[in-house]
């Protein structure tokens, strides 16, 4: 999930909607963090062909064998997504599914409480007031969602990601996703009951499952077992198989904050070493590869890294709701890599309106920096992971514990490391490049994504590596907006470097525009990709033609 500090996140919304339910029904939320809703067991996707119309795909030519002459690996990567956030938290936060046996009549159509939502209105990057409203339709009009304003509607419909591969992508990390502190409220604030509970590792193995019925299903279409473009891979060999027949290697990854029931009580760690390795053998026989050891909160396993102002100040209320405990940052010593700079004081007056005069810790001046580190137990998890030949995800650990797990796996050899959405301190690039690992910038703004790449290239040259990027696709991080730099809009059609061809996308009767909408959905990713190489030019367009195979040989090399 999102780590934006520069844009009004969900984690800001998450603690003042969670604040609000605790005023308003103070009983909704349980120390568990769940909810006294009984969750209705349910299976969220069946293997069943749909009905037409569909979304079409508007990419005209044959999938590209993702392999050059050398036998490399041609292609972009998403290292960052989150495919089914809509059966995450609930079930309620994101309105759409991915897929339904009914078709995109009933996959795309708005929840019927969400006209007038806050979570809604609260999370959207537009500045919505609390009471604004919207258009709710979705198919065929499609009139205000997918936005990419809107972080609550789905975006990552599976025809879309079929459009994303068709335009040139061979490598999807699926991360399974949810979190704590904003499911249990959704029923409060939505007056709608959870579908699911919102336990993190039962919303896990329900993602998990639902990533290979899609697969299922598109087998479906293609004519059986295998045959489809979306293939769930579980070892590097696996995926280059799948990106020489061109098709999609889709990576299962693993961001909750409370992996294993590793959450923080008071201090007191809720999990043991014996939780942890049955947990790691678990997601291992389902096919996971990459996982992250803590989120937003700290729990058991380490501490993370802080968001900075109003989201932070309202993350820090929801590590207060989680655990029992607001963060405790320290004043940054000589030579220290700060963890941002934590807000303390009173709630911000924009949250007057909620009616919360809440306090939180008066804290010293920043920078500041998280005094834990890597736990005892998270060692064990990290060296649980190594033994398993998984890559460890670090962009949400504090700068203490990135520290500890870059030694303990340069000392164990292992190169599976990756900084996936652009929150690692730069000072740590080289030595994540050094293991052998990898690294994606945020996928921001055309021009900010430039930006970020070529601070980044003298590293991808001296390591001899691609780039990709991480979308946070349904992640409540934002996605890019339309162009405002001339040089960075695009002409349709366009011909994407592997030679497919590519014009406007049309869903339903909407037409969508990248020099318009932006990224607005999945789909729209080729779109940004040729606005990325307008501004970037050749260079960046080999960059990311290599990252595919930049993120196959790291994952080669921890897997020994």
């Amino acid at each position: 999930m999102s780590h934006r500090t520069s844009r009004r996140t969900p984690f800001a919304a998450v603690v003042a909607l969670t604040l609000l339910a605790l005023v308003a029904a103070p009983s909704a939320v349980a120390a568990t963090g769940t909810t006294q809703v009984t969750p209705r067991a349910a299976a969220p996707y069946e293997p069943v062909r749909p009905q037409v119309p569909d979304s079409r795909i508007d990419v005209k030519g044959a999938p590209h064998r993702g392999t050059d002459a050398d036998g490399h690996v041609v292609g972009t990567v998403d290292a960052h997504t989150h495919m089914f956030m809509d059966i995450g938290m609930g079930g309620n936060a994101v309105c759409g599914s991915t897929y339904s046996a009914q078709g995109i009549a009933d996959a795309l159509e708005d929840c019927p409480n969400h006209e007038r939502s806050l979570l809604e209105n609260l999370t959207n990057t537009s500045g919505k007031s609390p009471l604004d409203t919207h258009d709710t339709t979705g198919w065929p009009t499609f009139r205000d969602w997918p936005d990419q304003a809107s972080l609550t509607h789905q975006q990552m419909y599976y025809k879309w990601v079929e459009r994303a591969w068709r335009g040139g992508q061979r490598i999807m990390v699926n991360d399974t996703v949810s979190n704590p502190g904003l499911c249990p409220i959704i029923p409060v604030i939505s007056l709608t009951p959870n579908r699911f509970g919102c336990d993190d590792m039962d919303t896990v193995r329900r993602q998990i499952d639902a990533t290979y019925a899609l697969q299922d299903v598109i087998d479906t279409q293609y004519g059986g077992k295998g045959k489809g473009w979306y293939r769930v891979v579980t070892t590097p060999a696996q995926a280059r198989t799948v990106v020489k027949q061109g098709k999609l290697a889709v990576v299962l990854g693993v961001e909750v904050s409370e992996p294993f029931g590793c959450k923080l009580s008071f201090g007191r760690p809720q999990c043991t070493e014996e939780d942890i390795d049955a947990g790691l053998d678990e997601l291992k026989a389902k096919g996971v590869t990459s996982m992250f050891l803590c989120h937003k909160f700290d729990n058991a396993l380490c501490g993370v890294k802080y968001d900075e102002g109003t989201t932070g100040l309202l993350v820090n209320a929801g590590q207060l709701l989680t655990t029992g405990t607001w963060w405790n940052p320290k004043p940054c010593r000589e030579g220290e890599i700060p963890d941002h700079t934590v807000t303390g004081g009173v709630l911000p007056p924009q949250l007057a309106l909620l009616g919360l005069p809440v306090l939180v810790p008066v804290y010293p001046q920043g920078p500041h920096c998280n005094p834990q580190g890597l736990t005892a137990l998270g060692e064990h998890a990290l060296r649980g992971m190594i033994e398993r030949d998984m890559i460890v995800e670090v962009d949400h650990m504090s700068s203490k514990a990135s520290l500890r797990a870059l030694d303990i796996l340069r000392e164990e050899r292992h190169a599976g490391v990756v900084s996936s959405h652009g929150w690692m301190a730069d000072s740590l690039m080289k030595r994540v490049y050094a293991l052998g690992g990898f690294a994606t910038p945020y996928g921001s703004s055309a021009d900010a994504y430039v930006a970020d790449w070529k601070r980044h290239r003298p590293l991808l040259k001296k390591y001899g590596v691609g780039t990709g990027f991480g979308s946070d696709m349904n992640g409540f991080g934002g996605t890019p907006a339309a162009p405002t730099d001339p040089a960075a809009k695009i002409s349709y059609p366009f011909t994407t470097p592997q030679g497919a061809v590519v014009d406007r996308l049309v869903t339903g009767e909407r037409t969508w525009d990248y020099n318009v909408d932006g990224v607005a959905h999945y789909g729209m990713l080729p779109d940004w990709i040729e606005s990325l190489g307008r501004l970037g030019g050749n260079a960046l367009r080999a960059d990311l033609a290599g990252g595919a195979e930049s993120y196959l040989r790291t994952w080669e090399a921890a897997a020994g």
